[in-house]
């Protein structure tokens, strides 16, 4: 199988992209998927970096498996405060869901994977429906959450820009 790769699609609107230029620049997205292929799974991969650093990617030991990779860059802290990389990760997905069967995916089989920071925000993005309500998307659509080593209480970024201490025990809604 042959695999083509888009670089750089806008994942938010063109009004709002034209009315934050850190939007315009930093939520794009890249998509990896199979040439002349119908119906395939899609992964929607999320990068680590403590959400404070981090670019998008196409996991290489992902590659050529027969599905689709979306590598999904989002604002980062401190230029954004949570939960802004959380509602860039949702509107993301939310672009997946309306945009894969153009590309021959199939939209029951969306996955959401990332790493370390990228595992929170499948976690945020998952388990907590109102980010992509906000799209009229309902998460108990997405096929399955695969977080590498995600925070599973609030992230420590986050916890720094509120002013939570460290060892606190405090869990996201």
């Amino acid at each position: 199988t042959e695999y083509l790769t888009k670089t750089n699609i806008q994942y938010y609107d063109q009004a709002t992209n034209k009315s934050d230029s850190y939007i315009a620049e930093r939520c794009v997205l890249d998509i990896y998927l199979p040439k002349d292929t119908k119906n395939f799974a899609t992964i929607v991969w999320f990068h680590g970096g403590g959400i404070t650093q981090g670019n998008k990617e196409i996991p290489e030991y992902l590659k050529n498996k027969g599905y689709c990779i979306i590598g999904v860059n989002y604002r980062l802290s401190p230029n954004v405060k949570a939960p802004a990389y959380i509602e860039d990760s949702a509107a993301a997905v939310a672009w997946v869901y309306n945009n894969i069967e153009k590309y021959g995916g199939d939209p029951s089989l969306v996955f959401l994977s990332g790493h370390s920071a990228g595992g929170y925000l499948v976690n945020m993005v998952g388990l907590d429906q109102k980010y992509l309500a906000k799209y009229d998307i309902d998460s108990n659509r997405i096929a399955g959450l695969i977080p590498f080593s995600g925070q599973c209480i609030t992230h420590f970024t986050v916890r720094k820009e509120r002013g939570i201490p460290e060892k606190q025990p405090f869990v996201d809604e």
